[in-house]
């Protein structure tokens, strides 16, 4: 099963434990995580279930080219981070 770690910053605005599932894609294990927790899938993804813009997602420290349909390959043992973007000066 691959482990999905949200960051401790969007922690700060829904909760989102660290939690594992299977699934062979991104949109597979995330849908497993979120299935539990439709607050944090709102936060994570908009009204088309695509990455909302201020988000990325890394599986194993390489960041994934398909935010929309989320369809990039997620190893057995893999890690997801999801992270989201700061901005400021």
């Amino acid at each position: 099963m691959a482990r999905v770690v949200f960051t401790p910053n969007i922690q700060r605005h829904v909760a989102c434990p660290e939690a594992e599932a299977a699934g062979a894609t991104v949109r597979e294990v995330l849908d497993a995580v979120f299935a539990s927790n439709p607050l944090a899938r709102s936060y994570v993804l908009d009204d088309q279930s695509a990455l909302r813009r201020h988000m990325t997602i890394f599986i194993d420290g390489v960041m994934i080219r398909d935010r929309k349909g989320l369809g990039d390959t997620v190893g057995e043992n893999a890690t997801i981070y999801v992270f989201q973007a700061l901005s400021g000066g």
